[in-house]
């Protein structure tokens, strides 16, 4: 099916590449036709340096040599039609013809190979993000897990939005969070704090001492914040790098979640054809902060029964905006769509995201669905 969808791509894309080509040489023949027949005192042949200016928009060098190459000869055409190539004013035309064709190929040139260099940063962008960004079990333990990541449009710019699960002796341990930035500094970051999750996960600690240790590792060592206060002007500042996060703990055996909250929006709880807001009486500052103030992590319990839908979110999502200015409505366009499987809920929320974007999101945006099957009978 993928490889069916991907030679249906090419051909519709070259399908348009063929219309757009057939664009300037319909440009040229009609600018001919039209000029050998107008009277003596109409000269169009300059509308023909469009032919090739058209060109070099959307196809490469040699084509777009082709089509000043053409636009030349029917300059020529012109000529020997009307008067002779000898003939001043269009010699001239042809000259400029020349010089115009030559000019805009070397720039389809140029845009050719931006093209390229931005495509290559694009694939080893998207490359660092997957090896970071490992995807989700779609099962771990009675849960059914769905997750999706949309990149904003911006280039070769990645985010730092993260997630990640992991299997323990009494069920699974999830997170997902949001580094403070862009580029491949924030993709650092956000593979530090799954390195540091992942290998923590494995060392049976308590939720609240797994966040805190999670603080300790990412935090900056204050060996380097004082050089970097040395060589700076003001000092360094304290808050250049952190993460949102929310990290939780849901039993095999119980019907609840445990959740320490790091500055993150709340999940979504869909229950019934209702959405909860998981908010905490005492959320945590983002990851990298709590240096700065007395924290104390703590994990707050929620129900989390059978049939229930869990959704977790990045504030890519309820950040993302319309031609209007209004944000997205996450919770009540979840609530529309309670009931639906997790890997159904963020196909269509994610088709209702772009759609209220207008096709392009202003910040990356990543979404988990995690459904808790009933018991086996």
């Amino acid at each position: 099916m993928a490889s069916r969808r991907f030679l249906q791509s090419i051909r519709e894309s070259r399908t348009r590449g063929d219309a757009l080509l057939a664009m300037p040489f319909a440009l040229i023949v009609v600018v001919t036709v039209v000029d050998i027949f107008a009277p003596p005192d109409v000269h169009l042949g300059p509308f023909l340096v469009a032919a090739p200016a058209v060109a070099a928009s959307f196809t490469g060098p040699r084509m777009t040599a082709l089509v000043g190459a053409v636009a030349v000869l029917a300059q020529a055409l012109v000529a020997v039609e009307r008067t002779s190539l000898n003939d001043l004013n269009h010699t001239y035309q042809i000259i400029a013809l020349v010089l115009i064709s030559v000019l805009v190929t070397f720039f389809a040139r140029l845009r050719v190979r931006n093209e390229q260099a931005v495509a290559q940063l694009r694939s080893v962008a998207e490359a660092a993000q997957r090896v970071v960004l490992r995807p989700l079990p779609g099962r771990s333990g009675p849960l059914r897990i769905a997750s999706v990541y949309l990149a904003a449009e911006a280039e070769a710019q990645i985010g730092g939005d993260l997630y990640a699960a992991a299997r323990t002796a009494e069920g699974t341990r999830l997170i997902i969070g949001d580094v403070r930035g862009k580029g491949l500094a924030a993709i650092g970051e956000a593979a530090s704090v799954l390195g540091a999750f992942h290998a923590l996960s494995r060392q049976r600690w308590r939720l609240p001492e797994l966040v805190a240790h999670l603080e300790t590792s990412i935090a900056p060592d204050p060996d380097d914040t004082a050089r970097d206060g040395e060589d700076g002007e003001g000092g360094p500042d304290l808050t250049e790098s952190f993460v949102t996060a929310a990290v939780l703990d849901i039993p095999d055996d119980a019907a609840e979640i445990r959740l320490v909250s790091c500055g993150h929006p709340p999940p979504l709880l869909l229950r019934a054809g209702e959405v909860i807001p998981l908010g905490v009486r005492v959320p945590a500052p983002p990851l990298g902060l709590a240096r700065l103030v007395v924290t104390e992590h703590t994990a707050e319990t929620f129900r989390f029964e059978a049939g229930d839908t869990l959704l977790l979110y990045t504030d890519g999502v309820i950040e993302s905006r319309d031609r209007s200015g209004h944000f997205y409505p996450l919770r009540e366009r979840a609530a529309s769509r309670c009931g639906a499987g997790p890997d159904a809920l963020l196909e269509s929320l994610c088709a209702d995201l772009l759609r209220h974007a207008g096709g392009h999101l202003g910040d990356d945006a990543a979404l988990v669905a995690i459904e808790r099957l009933p018991a086996p009978g």
